[in-house]
């Protein structure tokens, strides 16, 4: 019985002992703690220079409360620690950088009124040598003024692979979705590395219950995965002044001999045509904004296979471009092209890479002239591209050759590509060896997509970049 009262005041005498430890006080006032809150942030390191692979940095930070983290890039992702007596500790994942120009970001670290900032440098990535068999200087930055990092690093992952590996595309069905691209897996195992959109409908009045270009996650989701976003137009016009478009997709084309829409008329202010033109950039613009907010860069081909049948030697009735913005000539259609870089810019969209379909019909220059009037100019494209359906290997290597000593400062693709009827197109494997280094190849869906037999032989090829490959 002694002994458990004992036990009793030597278990109060130790508590009064920790609280005496724990807390000093007078009379008067309130308790505060022994280890007061710092009055000021303490970062370590302050600055940290990286090389250019992956990377990461572990940022240690004294704080009175809770800190604030902002001004992450998107090539860097922070993950959180546990905020604990004062002090937390942030990992700083950084990815390689694949541009050829250094990076830098300043983090700001902030905590009531307090603030202090951590500089993260990178260096840029070595130029490769090569990127074909002719002698070529490709240019190694954007067109655009101020592109994205994300920009700046696709187009140096795309530089990178030049004349080193294909990587392997596809064309969505039409609308907002990448269903082309899982079919492919599921025939495959593979992913193509990059899925193309097409802003056909854009025009849809947005009460339209098929398709709505705001809901991003069908392009989110194929970046997210780790895979190359492309975006391309099929700029539908109406087909009269009057004609309203259709909740179905109905009442507008692309074909210039079933609508009165002019490109010549587009850049005309009061014109119905220029209304329409400048509108419907808008609901693009909206959207590559939106995708820019979240950090997606895209390549992007407006506009394309502008001449068509125009550079025909033999000139007939038919020898005429079959889209509209290419039907009023060269010299309007450089202008059109113009108009849509300017205004994007004015806009800030900056997460583009632009790509020009150069196109004398299916690359026979036996018949065809080159389409070189039709070019915007080298401040105005990043990437050449070529359609070709129904080619065998030897005709891709012609077209690929003429193409890169046309345009020498330009990287070459193979914009569109697929059967032409019955007749096939080459396997990958057989146009590598050719000697056709496309960037990219992208078969068309329907009745042009090819067989599963060549999609196996271009998804197993050591030389063709699956989106799984994909690293930048």
């Amino acid at each position: 019985m002694i002994h458990l009262q004992m036990r009793k005041v030597l278990s109060c005498l130790a508590l009064a002992v920790s609280a005496i430890v724990i807390w000093s006080c007078g009379p008067d006032e309130p308790l505060t703690p022994v280890d007061p809150a710092p009055t000021a942030i303490t970062l370590s390191p302050e600055s940290s220079s990286l090389g250019e692979g992956a990377a990461e940095v572990s940022l240690s930070v004294t704080a009175p409360t809770r800190p604030v983290v902002s001004g992450v890039p998107g090539w860097i992702s922070l993950v959180d620690g546990t905020f604990n007596k004062y002090q937390i500790t942030y990992v700083l994942k950084v990815s390689a950088n694949t541009a050829y120009e250094p990076r830098s970001a300043t983090i700001t670290v902030s905590s009531g009124t307090l603030s202090k900032s951590v500089t993260i440098s990178q260096k840029a990535a070595e130029k490769p040598e090569g990127g074909g068999e002719e002698e070529i200087d490709i240019t190694t930055t954007l067109v655009t003024a101020k592109p994205t990092d994300q920009a700046k690093a696709l187009y140096g992952y795309l530089y990178g692979q030049y004349g080193k590996k294909v990587i392997s595309s596809i064309m969505a069905d039409v609308n907002w979705n990448h269903r082309e691209a899982d079919k492919v897996f599921s025939a495959t195992g593979k992913y193509p590395a990059m899925n193309c959109y097409d802003f056909i409908h854009i025009y849809v009045p947005s009460d339209n219950n098929w398709i709505n270009y705001n809901d991003l996650k069908p392009v989110t989701e194929w970046a997210e995965a780790g895979g190359i976003v492309s975006l391309m137009w099929h700029f539908n016009v109406p087909v009269t002044k009057d004609t309203q478009p259709g909740l179905d997709g109905s009442g507008v084309t692309c074909s210039p001999d079933k609508t009165t829409f002019r490109a010549k008329n587009a850049l005309t202010s009061g014109t119905w045509e220029n209304k329409w033109f400048y509108g419907q950039m808008d609901k693009v613009v909206e959207v590559l904004l939106a995708l820019q907010g979240k950090g997606i860069a895209a390549v992007w081909r407006p506009f394309h296979e502008a001449a068509g049948n125009a550079t025909y030697k033999q000139q007939a009735s038919w020898t005429t471009s079959w889209f509209w913005w290419g039907y009023d000539g060269a010299e309007v259609y450089r202008k059109i092209w113009k108009a849509m870089f300017d205004y994007f810019a004015s806009k800030g969209v900056n997460n583009l890479i632009w790509v020009w379909t150069t196109q004398n019909y299916n690359g026979d220059p036996s018949k065809y002239d080159q389409d070189t009037a039709w070019y915007p100019g080298d401040q105005y494209v990043d990437i050449v591209a070529r359609d070709l359906y129904g080619m065998d290997a030897a005709a891709n290597q012609r077209e690929f050759s003429e193409i890169q000593k046309t345009y020498p400062k330009k990287m070459v693709a193979l914009g569109e590509c697929g059967k032409d009827g019955d007749k096939a197109f080459a396997s990958i494997p057989a146009v590598w060896s050719a000697g056709a280094k496309w960037s990219w190849f992208m078969p068309w869906y329907g009745s042009n997509m090819p067989d599963t037999a060549w999609w196996k032989s271009a998804m197993s090829n050591p030389n063709v970049i699956s989106r799984s490959d994909v690293k930048y």
